[in-house]
C-alpha cells in the first residue's frame, strides 16, 4: 500500500515480520529497498545470534548499519581527497 501527498510517500513495509508505515521524500521503490536491506541485516544477525530478543537485535542491526555507513563515508572521503590531489 502506498500513496503520495505533497511529494511525500507513505508506504507500508514488512521488516522482520512486522508491518511499519514509512513516510519519506524518496520513491516507493527506494523505501522498499531500504526496508529490505534492514530486514536482510536483521535476519543475518539473528542467524548468528538466535538467542537475541527483538530489541537487542534491532540495536545490533543499527550498530552494524552505522558501522558500514561510516566505513563507506571514510572511503568516499579518502577517494575524494585522492581525486582532488590529481586535479
Amino acid at each position: 500500500m502506498s500513496q503520495q501527498k505533497d511529494n511525500r510517500t507513505r508506504i507500508t513495509v514488512d521488516i522482520y515480520g512486522q508491518q511499519y508505515s514509512v513516510v519519506g521524500d524518496e520513491s516507493t521503490s527506494h523505501i522498499r529497498m531500504v526496508a529490505a536491506i534492514v530486514d536482510d541485516k536483521m535476519r543475518e544477525i539473528h542467524a548468528k545470534n538466535p538467542s537475541l530478543d527483538i530489541n537487542r537485535l534491532a540495536v545490533l542491526t543499527a550498530v552494524n548499519v552505522v558501522h558500514d555507513y561510516i566505513k563507506l563515508k571514510d572511503e568516499h572521503e579518502r577517494l575524494q581527497e585522492k581525486l582532488n590531489q590529481k586535479e
